[in-house]
């Protein structure tokens, strides 16, 4: 009778959360595809015309409350990203996480986050009271309503978009160019934040406040960590002492 190692749990930790996250994501992608494809159809315009019956759904704000919801979603999801990726490098949730499955986790968040940024811009797309064009939402700075920070808000995106593609082609790369890249992703997580506080309407609530706030104190806070920890490492090790140079004189004179 064949008993399995304790380690075999973790090995197998990784594979799983990449499957997780893969299906996760997959599924989230065709369910929202066959939402689109539904509402195109004649059954599905009597549908939404039926829901916006039943939920208000003709108020020309409600658009506008869905993608605000998005993008404060897809803002605490790489909020956590960043924390999870920082903790990777760091190591200070070694002695509680197996390291690769932080790893993983670290990763089908950040695909997660990309999904709701995705919502966000689709639903921006559908808004009845400030309509956006695809290359006003595709091109940065072409925002009707505050350009620059909306257009911070896109640049953003494609950098967290670029460092996620990285997760999968971290072996062809290298990890030397995987890692200058996720360094990008601390500037993506600060041009998130200020397009948040900049472009959000919400942002003047004393909860979100609350929130840019914490979330902001708490990424610097480990990323000075993170620093600290890097320039500590590179620092070269003292070196031993001579043989000679701890012998007592009382010996040495013997010695003579």
């Amino acid at each position: 009778m064949s008993v399995s190692s304790p380690s075999q749990p973790k090995q197998n930790l990784p594979l799983l959360w990449s499957i997780l996250s893969v299906v996760t994501t997959l599924l989230v992608i065709g369910v929202l595809f066959l939402v689109v494809i539904l509402a195109m159809s004649p059954a599905g315009q009597t549908l939404v015309q039926g829901m916006n019956s039943l939920f208000a759904g003709s108020s020309i704000q409600l658009w506008w409350y869905v993608t605000r919801a998005a993008g404060i979603v897809a803002y605490l999801l790489l909020w956590f990203s960043m924390i999870l990726g920082l903790a990777v490098t760091s190591k200070y949730l070694d002695g509680l996480l197996d390291r690769m499955f932080t790893y993983d986790f670290h990763q089908f968040i950040s695909l997660l986050s990309l999904v709701f940024v995705g919502l966000h811009i689709v639903v921006l797309s559908l808004d009845r009271y400030l309509p956006y064009s695809a290359l006003q939402i595709l091109v940065p700075f072409l925002s009707p309503y505050r350009p620059a920070w909306v257009g911070i808000g896109v640049l953003s995106f494609y950098i967290i978009l670029l460092v996620t593609a990285t997760f999968y082609l971290r072996k062809r790369i290298g990890m030397q160019a995987f890692r200058v890249i996720h360094i990008l992703s601390l500037v993506g997580y600060l041009g998130a934040t200020l397009h948040g506080i900049y472009a959000g309407t919400d942002s003047v609530l004393p909860a979100m406040k609350l929130v840019y706030a914490g979330t902001g104190l708490t990424v610097l806070f480990l990323t000075v960590f993170w620093l600290v920890l890097a320039a500590l490492r590179k620092r070269p090790a003292p070196r031993a002492a001579p043989a000679h140079a701890s012998r007592p004189k009382s010996q040495a004179g013997m010695r003579s």
